[in-house]
C-alpha cells in the first residue's frame, strides 16, 4: 500500500484523517464508492421546491387602531384581544373592558387576502357596521373599518394586489 503525505508538509498522513496533525492543512477526501449519496428521505422530498408551490405574498395588513397600529403580515395570523397570555398585541387594547380576552382573530393568507373572525367575543366584532358572526372568518378589503366591541375602531389598511408577473400568459406566437 502506498504511503499518504500531507501536500503541504510531505507528513505522513493516514488515509482516514481530514487534516494533517503536523501543519493542520485539510487534506483531500479520497473519493470512494461507499461516497455514493443518501437516498432522499420523505421530508427533504416534501420539501424540495417544486414549481407549482406558491411564493407568499410580501403584502401586510395594517389595522390603525387608536392606541397604535397592529401589522399582519402575509401567511400568518393574530389574535386581538386583551389576555397578554394569548394575543401578542394585548396592550393595545388593556385600557378597553368591553373587548374581550379572546375577542377576534385576524388572518392573512399566503396570497395576500385578508380576514377576520370574532371569536364567541361578549361585545361583538364589526366590519363597516356589520356585525360578525362568531366563528365566521369575513373578507377584509383596503378602506374598511373593523370595530371591537363599542369603542375600539380601525381603520384597515391593505395594500393593492399586484398580478404575478408569471400568471400573465401571451397568445401563441406563429
Amino acid at each position: 500500500m502506498a504511503t499518504l503525505t500531507c501536500p503541504n508538509c510531505a507528513a505522513e498522513v493516514k488515509p482516514d484523517d481530514l487534516i494533517c496533525f503536523t501543519c493542520g492543512t485539510n487534506l483531500p477526501r479520497r473519493s470512494s464508492r461507499e461516497d455514493t449519496p443518501m437516498p432522499t428521505t420523505v421530508m427533504q422530498e416534501y420539501l424540495r421546491p417544486d414549481r407549482r408551490s406558491r411564493n407568499i405574498s410580501a403584502a401586510v395588513l395594517r389595522l390603525a387602531f387608536p392606541t397604535g397600529n397592529v401589522e399582519v403580515p402575509a401567511g400568518t395570523s393574530l389574535l386581538l384581544g386583551r389576555d397578554p397570555a394569548e394575543s401578542l398585541v394585548a396592550a393595545a387594547f388593556s385600557q378597553y373592558e368591553n373587548v374581550s380576552r379572546r375577542h377576534a382573530t385576524v388572518t392573512m393568507d399566503d396570497a395576500g387576502r385578508a380576514t377576520i373572525r370574532d371569536e364567541n367575543s361578549t361585545n361583538g366584532t364589526f366590519v363597516n357596521g356589520d356585525r360578525v358572526l362568531p366563528g365566521v372568518a369575513v373578507r377584509l378589503a383596503d378602506g374598511d373599518v373593523v370595530r371591537l366591541a363599542a369603542d375600539v375602531s380601525a381603520d384597515v389598511l391593505l395594500p393593492r394586489q399586484q398580478p404575478d408577473p408569471a400568471s400573465f400568459s401571451r397568445p401563441d406566437q406563429e
